[in-house]
């Protein structure tokens, strides 16, 4: 039994708040619930802030509001942090106030100028979302993020963001023209270069935008001197509060140096106009192999003379985590592995260009340079030429933050010295001593970076659940900062200062004054982002410091150790933010693309779970003993009655809120196939539902989908019987209003023992497979039914039975036993338990005879991969392949068909992002029969499984599909070519929303097969 939770409640003052906030005519959200304060809590550092409350304005005149009120002498001590896509690594959008979110609403592309180069947007669109816009008139947005499809360009704008390529483009203030900004009291701020005669009349104004303008031309005119003396010159120079490039290089007064990396201190960014360049045409990057990490870095020194686009440096750690990982399959053929000399580092090493030929000859004399130099040891190199190359190779670099969190065991890679910058010349011998720190502490890291820039992410391993390990961040902060400071550089170089704020006042020294007066002049009572870069003059306020701040492991060590290690998958959550990619057309998280809600996502939902089971614990709750005896169904029974009816009467329960989390997840485990760090919510969301309804009844859905791969061979003996009663508008209706359902899928009256005495398919028994020799053995498949494809969409079966035939194979059809997948989708795990036990059994037992076996549906066959895997009463999984696996190898190459149609391959979202080669082996497989198939680019379809079928998610569903599939399955075959499904509740689901019937790519495989005779 879990316990009913009431955790902090918001504080009064800032209830008032919030109270007056929609009074006055706020149109976007206000979430004060603990799930969206708890969510919001987190970034990607190592910090853990909780906040009051959340507000989501849908415009500038929200934002307006806003700082209005919080101006008023009734609310000069609320405090407010605008947040983006909440992807920093120091805390920079954490706060204990209120969370200015203009990420959900106020992402819209306003105006694109092709001709005068520039775009204008609202804070919130995506870097990647940007560019996407941009891409048909051969433009982009330079300056470069790992997290460049979640990114906001007002959090680029709030960090001054750069990334690979920086020496080139630039940070993000390189290409801001103009900034539309909202200020303390609600003023409107229009900031770009301004000429001395506009500089004089905006000092004049008698607002805090005069104010604002009076200060910084003071502190330009008066402090010149020790600005030129304390700001280095890096290509980074500093973020936040620049005071260096207050005037830009043709004298005008830029006041956008100070706003581009303030990290929302000074005010509320809601609308920028910006420079966009051209796509360079052509693009080669040389993969550079070395059999030391230092080599590589030393020989950056020499590469950089060349003048390339960028380097990227990798070490061996980022490498061998790429390698295990989604993305490793696209890449791998430019990494070579050689195990007498294994690669310790490797540099990227891009040359761009308008025209191949040049780029070619300047990426000849690199590789003449590479070939004659031996001043370094190289083991070899690679070209990857052309831009879909170069992207796919920069794909795996940029999922380097992320996978540095991907080890094993509870001591993982921690941000918090991690984005140092130094002169490049002066990069190997730093890091050298860096690494000497470090050793010297018996810690391991990973690092990567941007050598040219002499920027460099190197995160220590740490078990922040350890204090002893946790007070390690402290002193190594100190001497990396003391090591940066000596080498003439900086200790946040690129991702911003936020907590490690403490460091500043001993790196401007003199300066920092001055920086006291500009945040004076526009927050005179530090109510915005407090405690980040500097606090107001004669403040009695501190900045953060970064072990007085609560850090994610001090809460997170509160829960039993025994649970914890349980939940792996949600402790684990580094906060890298992967799932909140914008791409529709991605398959990561669709539930987070159709809501926006990020308690919707699998961050969210880790976040959610861990506070859940540290409360559960704290009130005493062993919310691992559902794994032992129980009190009964029928015992129970009375009291999760009673808990349901205080539940509707609005009795409150932390609980709920996190299960209207885990009830929006579609369990289509994109999220354990692509996160870095592997989060896996539909394991931990199974979980907590068994846990929750110990305490709260269950609906009756919940046991109609329980029980579906029970009860269905028993209906399929009156199909029409059943057809017709599910037709009926009065079951119809029952079904949607009492039991939670909708169009439920009729069974298919296909004639399925028709086909299987044309094929002459025989049961799989052990008596018929006992007496089969080795010729005889490697001539059969055994195919493993699932409910779905079996009695729903029997001619599919029927298809692939024929196939395997004419292919002259014998084909065995193993008895039907429930696989189990909808008991773990809806938490029956104990049931899930016993039927997966007897299933693998069975078919393990059939496996013995050395007939391989093969199932059609993608979900459910992968369930005895990877559900099955967790199930302890299982000693030996059974292999049961994808269709596309056994055909490879038994189907042979051909001359050329006689179809001569294009296709295009929709792929199910489990399979294509947890077996990534999937894809690549159906397009294998088609060319072999001289048919051309292209993978295409698809988010979700909405359905997964049942989800699409339940009446709560019929707004979702439908979003999700019309998000990505809509316009893929509306393309006009003769134009696009034909679109193909590998799943079942894809096929269903389009023709449920589109009315379209997609086949499945082994017909068209059958199709040849038959044509040929």
């Amino acid at each position: 039994m879990i316990a009913q939770l009431h955790p902090a409640a918001v504080k009064a003052d800032y209830r008032d708040f919030l109270v007056a906030l929609r009074a006055g005519g706020f149109k976007g959200e206000v979430s004060a619930d603990y799930a969206s304060r708890t969510v919001l809590a987190t970034d990607n550092s190592i910090y853990q802030r909780l906040p009051q409350a959340a507000v989501f304005p849908r415009d500038a005149g929200d934002v307006a509001l806003v700082a209005r009120l919080m101006a008023e002498p009734a609310y000069q001590g609320i405090k407010l942090t605008p947040r983006g896509g909440g992807t920093g690594t120091n805390g920079q959008s954490l706060t204990d106030g209120i969370v200015v979110d203009l990420s959900r609403h106020m992402n819209r592309i306003l105006e694109i100028d092709v001709e005068g180069r520039w775009v204008r947007v609202q804070a919130g669109v995506v870097k990647d979302q940007l560019n996407a816009a941009l891409k048909p008139h051969g433009l982009f947005f330079a300056p470069e993020l790992s997290t460049s499809n979640r990114a906001t360009i007002g959090g680029m704008i709030n960090t001054d963001a750069s990334g690979q390529g920086s020496c080139t483009y630039g940070k993000t203030r390189d290409h801001v023209l103009a900034l539309e900004s909202v200020l303390l009291g609600g003023e409107a701020l229009h900031s770009q270069p301004i000429d001395e005669a506009e500089l004089e009349r905006q000092c004049a104004r008698q607002d805090r935008v005069g104010a604002v303008y009076r200060t910084a031309r003071h502190i330009n005119e008066t402090q010149a001197e020790l600005i030129e003396a304390r700001f280095p010159k890096l290509n980074r120079c500093l973020t936040g509060y620049d005071l260096a490039h207050l005037r830009e290089p043709d004298g005008r007064f830029n006041l956008n140096s100070l706003l581009c990396g303030a990290e929302g201190s000074l005010g509320f960014v809601v609308e920028a106009r910006l420079n966009v360049l051209p796509i360079p045409k052509y693009s080669v990057l040389v993969n550079v192999r070395y059999a030391s990490f230092m080599d590589a870095l030393r020989d950056a020194r020499a590469l950089i003379q060349h003048q390339p686009l960028s380097i990227e440096t990798v070490d061996s750690r980022v490498l061998l985590l790429a390698m295990k990982d989604i993305v490793w399959h696209s890449v791998a053929e430019y990494f070579p592995a050689d195990p007498d000399r294994p690669t310790l580092g490797i540099n990227l090493v891009e040359f761009s260009g308008d025209e191949p030929e040049e780029v070619n000859a300047r990426v000849a004399a690199f590789v003449a340079h590479l070939q004659q130099d031996q001043s370094v040891e190289r083991l070899g190199h690679t070209l990857a030429a052309g831009n879909e190359a170069v992207t796919r190779v920069y794909t795996m670099r940029k999922r380097s933050v992320g996978l540095l969190g991907n080890v094993d065991g509870e001591i993982r890679p921690q941000p918090f010295v991690e984005d140092t910058a130094v002169p490049p010349e002066q990069l190997a011998d730093y890091i050298a001593e860096f690494r000497a720190l470090l050793d010297g502490h018996g810690l391991t890291y990973g690092m990567f970076g941007h050598v040219d820039a002499g920027v460099l992410h190197v995160r220590p391993a740490l078990d922040m659940k350890d204090p002893a390990q946790a007070a390690l961040v402290r002193p190594i902060s100190d001497a990396v900062a003391a090591l940066t400071q000596k080498y003439g550089g900086l200790l946040w170089g690129e991702h911003g200062k936020g907590v490690r704020s403490e460091y500043v006042p001993a790196f401007f020294g003199e300066l920092y004054p001055s920086l006291q007066a500009l945040k004076s002049a526009f927050d005179p009572h530090n109510q915005l982002n407090p405690g980040k870069i500097c606090t107001p003059l004669e403040s009695s306020e501190a900045l953060l410091r970064i072990d007085e701040v609560t850090l994610r492991g001090e809460l997170d060590r509160r829960i039993d150790e025994r649970v914890w290690q349980s939940y792996g998958t949600a402790m684990h959550c580094n906060g890298n933010g992967a799932c909140y990619n914008y791409d529709p057309n991605d398959a990561m998280c669709p539930s987070w693309k159709a809501t926006r809600e990020r308690a919707q996502s699998p961050k969210g939902r880790a976040s959610l779970v861990r506070e859940w089971l540290r409360l559960q614990g704290e009130a005493g709750v062993d919310v691992l003993a559902p794994g032992k005896r129980q009190p009964g169904f029928w015992k129970t029974l009375p009291q999760r009655w009673r808990n349901s009816r205080a539940q509707r009467e609005g009795q409150a329960d932390f609980s709920h809120e996190v299960y209207d989390a885990m009830a929006g997840c579609l369990a289509c485990k994109s999220c354990a196939g692509q996160c870095p760090v592997k989060v896996n919510v539909p394991e931990f969301r199974s979980r907590f539902l068994e846990l929750y309804h110990t305490r709260y009844l269950r609906p009756a859905r919940d046991y109609l989908i329980g029980s579906l791969e029970f009860t269905i061979p028993y209906l399929a003996r009156v199909p029409a019987l059943y057809n017709a009663v599910m037709n009926a508008p009065v079951v119809r209706n029952l079904l949607q209003r009492q039991v939670g359902m909708v169009d439920s899928p009729l069974l298919s009256r296909f004639n399925f023992q028709a086909s299987l005495d044309r094929w002459q398919v025989q049961p799989a028994t052990a008596a018929r497979l006992i007496g089969l020799n080795e010729a005889q053995r490697a001539r059969s498949v055994i195919l493993v039914q699932d409910a779905f494809t079996r009695y729903f969409e029997t001619p599919l079966l029927a298809n692939l039975i024929e196939l395997v035939s004419r292919l002259g194979y014998q084909v065995y059809l193993a008895p039907f036993y429930a696989n189990g997948k909808p008991l773990h989708v809806q938490g029956f795990l104990s049931a899930f338990n016993k039927a997966a036990v007897r299933n693998a059994s069975q078919l393990q037992a059939l496996s013995a005879f050395g007939v391989r076996m093969v199932g059609l549906d993608p979900a459910m066959t992968l369930v005895y991969r990877q559900e099955y895997a967790k199930v302890s009463g299982i000693a030996q999984l059974p292999k049961v392949e994808l269709p596309q696996e056994w055909l490879l190898d038994a189907l042979p190459e051909g001359r050329e068909a006689s179809v001569t149609k294009r296709y295009r391959l929709l792929a199910h979202c489990t399979e294509k992002t947890n077996v990534p080669a999937s894809t690549k082996q159906w397009e294998t497989l088609f060319g072999r029969v001289g048919l051309a198939l292209v993978t295409q680019a698809t988010g979700c379809c909405g359905m997964s499984g049942t989800y699409g079928h339940e009446a709560r998610n019929q707004e979702s569903s439908r979003t999700i599909f019309d998000q990505s599939w809509a316009a893929q399955v509306a393309a006009p075959a003769e134009e696009a070519g034909e679109a193909l499904a590998t799943g079942y509740s894809c096929r269903s689901q389009t023709k449920r929303l589109a009315d379209r019937e997609l086949r499945h790519p082994l017909e068209v495989l059958l199709e040849v097969q038959r044509a040929r005779g």
